[in-house]
Formats: structure tokens, sequence, C-alpha cells
């Protein structure tokens, strides 16, 4: 047991003197002590804690004086760090200071004395053993806020403040030690989990609200940095009360072991008969309705009303049986969550048993006392606590020492699978029975048993999928495109020969596309007239215009006869010579070259014209004399096309339907016969045979 003193300092014109009063304060492990009456914020922890001038962040008032005694455990050595020091130096640090020593009692050693308006510190100062006197004293003064320090062992050379914030770190990742003791009102944060904290939050003070630090011991956190989110939530946990922020360039988060998931309460793993209840309220709403109030309604974030005892005092209690054990790590609570029934539990404890009979109370670590939870502030907010350290049972039970009106609450416990406190013993190796007799005469060696099985590395097989099925998809995507591509391009190569199999060039088609690019006859070429013998002038003479006539189509064309009086028109399928000297006979008509003949008979359409040529218009100004018996018959057929046509009684049947070629010698036709013939259809054919 250790007995320290508290001194109160008042001055006047003669001097200071003192009246002290002592406290006894006893803590296993470490000894932490403060005395005087300008004592401000203080935890000392065990390993890390926080101290503060009175009336800090406000100006610390005259003539006061506070001394604080920290002890760490033997073998270790002490580390400062000033948050904020701000005491007025006027007279030279003579009256207002702060002093730090090597040791406690009449034989320490000072290890500096500080004063200064606004200093900043960002050096650590090291003590020379494990323990260390922190003194302060004000005098007269106009300004100052004082000081606030934060220590820890020497092991976390990571220490911050509790003033450090998000925003003061740009690494993506960083890890830091909080002290204890920064459960305090010196700063705000905004956020939660798992969403994130704004970066102007305090790091340390979030650290508690996530619940990965407790206020009462300190410890490491790991953050990561990440981008900013327009809108920040504000919560309750830990006692800390986050407040709604606005849109930031960055957030935090913390990283933790993931023991923090939902035990079944709200999802219904955990049944209905695992939930019971020291006293249930019967009671009739005001619709003479008896409304639910059993221990089973009491499941978080569901719709209805809560569970409510029937008897209001501190012996009531709510009990949860996991079934087996789980690593409890937090505690989320509500209200009623019903508007007109405007009751919640506002403080509680929580207990935990292993076979339901005897039961712990849980208490923070170094604790002597039990640990009261703050629950709700009003009906509907939810609120969390965590357990640090967490709580291994089967059983939880909760225990309201403090509600509104009724007792009645809806919760979700926090956790995980339980971790293995010990690795599991193997199982004996099973006896080899023989039927050989034991040989005395030879020594028997035991045989080297070893593991040979080789353990998955599933990390390496995972990484090598994920560069393998992308490369095997890209290849696969490759292969079809240039089957896909070589399919398409037979398909053109096939459309593009056409039905009759005619080279590129031979094509119809592709002559008159090439035509719009030759130069066009100008105007002043004259084109040979068409020529007319005395005989048929003669027999040529004016007559009305017959009827226009359509027929059904041929396949080809009829070629011109010679002697043909006509014109053709664009898109004519026959090439009828130009300024040929009648009396000419080719020497051989079907060997001459292509470009010096013409076709016989009218070339195929292209693929892509018309079906049917188009029609010859023919203008005749006079008639022969005899009038055909039969009417005529057009090869042509195009609507909104008409053909002039005109026949002779004298028509052969029996004349050839093709014209010779040129060159060949012909008796010449008859002065009765037609200027050109038309073959007859099949159809008249059939009709003629009848």
């Amino acid at each position: 047991m250790d007995t320290v003193g508290m001194v109160r300092v008042e001055s006047n014109g003669a001097g200071l003197f003192f009246i002290s009063t002592f406290i006894i304060v006893l803590n296993t492990g470490a000894s932490r002590a403060q005395k005087g009456d300008g004592c401000g914020h203080t935890l000392l922890g065990p390993n890390s804690g926080t101290l503060s001038s009175i009336s800090y962040p406000q100006t610390y008032p005259n003539g006061t004086v506070c001394e604080w005694e920290i002890r760490v455990r033997p073998g270790e050595k002490v580390t400062f760090k000033f948050a904020d020091f701000d005491i007025e130096d006027s007279d030279s640090c003579h009256f207002n200071y702060l002093r730090i020593y090597n040791g406690i009692g009449p034989t320490r050693t000072e290890i500096g004395k500080y004063c200064g308006l606004g200093l900043q510190w960002d050096h650590l100062i090291g003590s020379a053993g494990n323990e260390v006197t922190v003194q302060f004293m004000s005098g007269t003064h106009v300004s100052g806020r004082g000081f606030l320090l934060s220590y820890s062992t020497t092991d976390h050379p990571d220490l911050i403040t509790c003033l450090d914030k998000g925003s003061h770190f740009t690494e993506p990742e960083f890890s830091k030690y909080c002290p204890a003791g920064c459960l305090t009102a010196f700063g705000e944060i905004s956020g939660t989990i798992p969403h994130g904290y704004r970066d102007s939050s305090l790091l340390c003070r979030a650290g508690i609200h996530a619940g990965v630090v407790s206020n009462v011991l300190g410890g490491q956190i790991n953050v990561v940095n990440s981008k900013g989110i327009p809108y920040y939530e504000g919560s309750l946990a830990n006692n800390v009360t986050s407040k709604v922020g606005p849109l930031s360039a960055s957030l935090f988060t913390f990283k933790t072991n993931g023991c923090y998931g939902t035990l079944g309460l709200e999802s219904g793993v955990v049944r209905n008969a695992q939930i019971t209840a020291s006293t249930v309220l019967q009671w009739d709403d005001i619709n003479r309705q008896p409304p639910v109030w059993g221990p089973e309604r009491a499941r978080l974030k569901k719709p209805g009303p809560p569970w409510a005892a029937l008897d209001t005092n501190e012996n009531q209690w709510l009990q949860v049986d996991l079934k087996k054990e789980k690593r409890i790590t937090g505690i989320s609570t509500t209200g009623s969550t019903m508007p007109d029934y405007y009751f919640y539990v506002s403080g509680y404890r929580v207990l935990y048993s292993e076979d339901g009979k005897n039961w712990s109370v849980f208490r923070e670590a170094n604790a002597d006392h039990d640990k009261i939870f703050q629950g709700n502030v009003n009906y509907l907010q939810e609120v969390r606590n965590n357990f640090i350290p967490p709580i291994e049972a089967r059983y939880i039970r909760i225990n309201p020492l403090q509600w509104h009106q009724k007792i009645a609450m809806k919760v979700e416990l926090l956790g995980c699978q339980p971790s293995l406190g010990r690795a599991p013993i193997p199982p004996p190796l099973p006896k080899i029975s023989t039927d050989f007799p034991v040989q005395l005469d030879k020594t028997t060696f035991t045989p080297d048993i070893r593991n040979t099985t080789v353990t998955p590395n599933g990390t390496k097989d995972v990484a090598l999928a994920a560069v393998l099925v992308p490369v095997l998809v890209m290849a696969l995507t490759a292969l079809i495109l240039v089957l896909v591509c070589a399919w398409h391009w037979r398909n053109r190569k096939k459309t593009a020969e056409g039905t009759y199999d005619l080279p590129y060039w031979d094509r119809p088609g592709w002559w008159k596309g090439m035509k719009q690019f030759l130069p066009a006859k100008g105007p002043e070429v004259e084109e040979s007239p068409v020529r007319y013998s005395s005989t048929e002038v003669s027999r040529l003479r004016a007559r009305d215009v017959g009827p226009l006539l359509q027929t059904a189509p041929a396949e080809y064309a009829q070629p011109l006869v010679g002697g043909v009086v006509g014109t053709l028109r664009q898109r004519s399928t026959f090439k009828p010579g130009e300024g040929v000297d009648p009396s000419y006979a080719d020497p051989d008509p079907y060997d001459a070259p292509l470009q010096e003949i013409y076709h016989a008979y009218a070339e195929p359409l292209p693929a892509s014209g018309a079906e049917y040529a188009t029609p010859i218009i023919m203008d005749i100004s006079s008639h022969l004399a005899g009038t055909v018996s039969q009417p005529p018959i057009s090869t042509f057929k195009s609507p909104g096309t008409a053909l002039l046509s005109r026949t002779d009684s004298s028509v052969s049947t029996g004349h050839v339907q093709y014209d010779t070629p040129k060159g060949t010698l012909s008796p010449a036709p008859a002065a009765e016969e037609l200027v050109y013939q038309v073959p007859q259809s099949s159809v008249q054919k059939a009709v003629d045979s009848g």
C-alpha cells in the first residue's frame, strides 16, 4: 500500500504555504498517484496514461500546484509526449512552470523545467528509471491554457497523444500507440464503423468509439486512410458520442481481428427457447389488445414491442444461451423502439457463465469494481459497448441498473468463435500387434515417424488460378474471333463471285461501275446514223400507233436482226454494231478476239441488277401493208415500260429463233419478212400446238 499526499497551494505577499491532505491509492502492478489542487484530467494506467492541468483547455487558475507520481514495471522506463503546452513565462519559469523528475521522493533528480506560451513539442522526453514525478506550479499570471501530457513505457516509441487527428498522418496505412485516458471532451469525432471516420476526428478517441482500444488501458491501433465520403453518421458507443459530419477529402478506418459479427439474435440463429428473462410484463395497451413482451421479443431491429420486465428493480435480467462457448466482443441495445412506449435501459451490468449457475461480472483490466455500461438515452437510438478484454462464455446475462419508466430493451451480441486456447493433444499412436516372439538379442530402434503430408498452399493456388483463367479466356476469345473472321471472309468471297462464277473484271456490274470514271463522249462526236435501203423506205408509211403490249418474261432478250429501225434506251442488254460495212464479213466469227466482236446474244444481267432486261422502245412511223392476224408478242416485261411492235402475215414459224453470226452467208430476207422476230413463250407454244 502506497500513501501519497494531496497538497493545496495558496499565495500571499509573504510567500507560499502548503496544507496537505492524504489519499490512499492501491493498484496492482503499478503505483500511480496525484496530489494537489492543480490537477486536471488524469488517468494513470500501468503502461500509459494522460494528465493535464486544472481547467484545461481553459486558463488555469492562480496559485495552484499538482504532483503526479508514476510507476511502471521494474526494468522499464517512461516516455512523455506533450499534446499541448501553454504556460505563461513572464517570470522566467519562476512561479509558472512544469517540472519532470527522475524518481519519487527526496532523492529525485530533475529532468527538465518547462514554461512558455504556445510551445510545440515534437520530441519525446525519457526517464532514467521506472519511477517519475511530474510537478505543475502556477502563480500569478494573465493567460495560459496549461498543458496536456501523455506517457507510455519505452517499448512504444510510436506513442501519440489524445489530440492527434487522422489528418496529421498521410500514410495509406500506419500503426500508432494510443495512451490511456483519451476519453475526453477535448475534441470531436464524426463517423462510425464500418463506414469510417472523418479525417478531422481524433484518432485515439475514434479508436475508443470503434472498440479497438480501451480508455483505461490504451493500446495499439492500425489505421487505413482512404477517400472521403459525402456524409458521416453519428452514433453513441463506449461512452463516446460521434457526431454527424459533412464531406471530407479523406477518412480513416481501423484494422481489427474481424471478431465483431452478430451472434444470431437478429437473424434467428438463436432460437426463442434460448432467450429467457426474470419476469415478463403483462399489460394491455389502450386498445385492450394484450401485446407480447416476452424475452423472445428482445431481438435487435425486430419490429414490434421489446422484452419488458414486470418488476422495476435491479434484480431483473435477460439471459441468452449460445449453446456453446463463444468469444463475445460487444453488445448493442435499443429501447422499446415504439413511440407509444417510451421505455429504455440507461445503465446495466453484464454477467457471464459457463454452466448457467456460476456467474461472473465483467470488469475492465486491472479494475477492482464492476463495469457499468452506458445504455440508451432514448427509446430508439442504438448504442454499442465493447468488451475489452473479450468474454469467452456460453451464457450471457444482462442486468439492468438504470431505466426510464420501465425496464425494456432489444439486444444483439457481437463476437465470433473462440480461439483455441491450447494446441490439441495428438492422439496416441496405435499399437502394432505381432505374433513373432520378442528377440532379446537384437536391439530394436524406434522408427522415426514423420508427417510427410504437405499442406496445400491455398494462397498460391488462388494466385495461379487468377493468372491462368484470364489468359485462357483471352486465348479462347481470340480463337473464336479468328474463326468468325475466316468464315465471314469466305462467305463474302462466294457472294462476290456471283451465280455465274465470273471473274470480277468480267462482270457487267464491274464494267458499269468503271464507266462512270471514264470520259464521256463529247458533243462533237457524231454517232453513225441508221441507214435504210430504198426498198424499205418505200414500204414504210405513216400509221396509227398500235396498243402498248406487255408480255410474260423470257429468260434472255431477243437479239436484233439486221435492218431494224429503232433506238436503244439506257440499260439495254444488246450491243449493236456501230458503223460496220454490211458488205464486210469476218473470216472467223467465233475465234475472233473478244475485244473485236460483240456477243451474238444478250449478256446475263448482274446479280445486283434487275431481274429482266430493259425493254426496247421502237419508234415506227409506218408499217407494212399487210396486217398480222395474231397479236404481237413481246419478250420484255418491265413495269411502266411498253413496246411498240409490228408483225407481218408472212412470218414463218419455222424461222430460226436466233440470228446467225456475223459474216455467215445466208439468204436475204424477203421483202415481206419481219424487221425482227419475237420467240413465243412456252405458254403460247402450248396453245398453238393444241
